[in-house]
């Protein structure tokens, strides 16, 4: 068995292979297109091989600007493999050794997704399991389960209280927000940054993670009472498919107060002010609170995601 990564002369043999399993996959028109947008890329692209054939394929996806992959977004493996996961396994971890020597900071992680309802189908059920056997073999075994939402205009906009007023700030003002949102937060992956590396390195990384982002900075919105005490943040933010949620929250001395409320249906407006036809967000399932909001800001789940990453190293 042969694990590689492809060349621009593997291109017909890498879109020719079609996943008949009811889980996310990337589509022959899509991985071409998005290749020429350096989006996909043939050295982000695994393949195992035997005896000539592939059986398996692993595509590794960033966004254009990227040095690194950010995530696996399909994994492949042929049905006639004894042990698929066992394989996929082995093709994961040889594209996170190799993008690790090229020096990726972190492990890229593993996006899955399912349907709605997908725990009551036994072919989806199965076909996620294979693949989480996979994604923890080769070491990401931190998992996150997530809802994907979305609003469009037939929803209609969601109603402001007006009790709040949103206003630009700094990037330290917008620092000190983030750093002040995380405490308590009830979303898995802001919890477990913040086990690790503590309040101001999980704010740094969030600012620099939307400053990475398709959306613009000036975006961006601190939520204030009228009387000016902060209470939380609105970031309109964008990915290269559509607009998006991006983040918000509301201080932990503030919460409790539907405040999540007024920062979403501010986030909506500006989006849908700019035109958008679709905005999308997601939120953990734990996270129940912000899932009744999306729900009553208009949002839909459209599937569900689990996310597969790499344990962060202790501090």
């Amino acid at each position: 068995m042969l694990l590689r990564p492809t060349t621009e002369a593997d291109l017909e043999r890498v879109t020719a292979v079609t996943v008949d399993e009811p889980v996310g996959w990337i589509p022959a028109d899509r991985y071409l297109e998005e290749l020429k947008e350096g989006m996909y890329r043939p050295e982000w692209t695994w393949i195992a091989e035997q005896d000539g054939r592939v059986v398996a394929r692993a595509l590794w996806w960033g966004q254009a600007t990227s040095e690194h992959p950010v995530a696996l977004d399909c994994l492949y493996v042929d049905p006639s493999v004894a042990d698929r996961a066992a394989l996929g396994a082995a093709l994961i971890g040889a594209g996170l050794r190799a993008f690790a020597e090229q020096g990726a900071a972190k492990p890229p992680l593993y996006n899955l997704s399912l349907p709605n309802g997908w725990r009551e189908d036994p072919a989806t059920a199965a076909a996620a399991d294979w693949r989480r056997d996979a994604a923890l073999a080769a070491g990401l075994t931190d998992v996150v389960e997530r809802l994907r939402l979305e609003w469009t205009p037939g929803a209609g906009l969601p109603a402001s209280s007006g009790r709040l007023v949103f206003t630009e700030g700094t990037d330290e003002e917008f620092l000190d927000v983030f750093r002040r949102i995380a405490v308590g937060s009830l979303d898995g992956e802001t919890r477990r940054n913040l086990a690790v590396m503590g309040p101001e390195a999980t704010a740094r990384e969030e600012v620099d993670f939307y400053l990475g982002c398709p959306g613009e900075r000036s975006w961006w919105r601190i939520a204030r009472t009228p009387d000016g005490r902060v209470a939380g943040l609105a970031l309109p933010s964008a990915t290269p498919y559509s607009r998006n949620v991006g983040y918000l929250g509301v201080v932990p001395e503030l919460r409790g107060r539907g405040y999540v409320d007024d920062v979403l249906a501010e986030i909506t407006r500006v989006q849908a002010e700019a035109g958008a036809e679709l905005i999308t967000a997601t939120t953990d399932t734990d996270n129940a609170p912000m899932a009744a909001a999306f729900a009553r800001a208009g949002y839909r789940t459209a599937q569900t995601r689990l996310i597969w990453s790499a344990p962060s190293p202790a501090s």
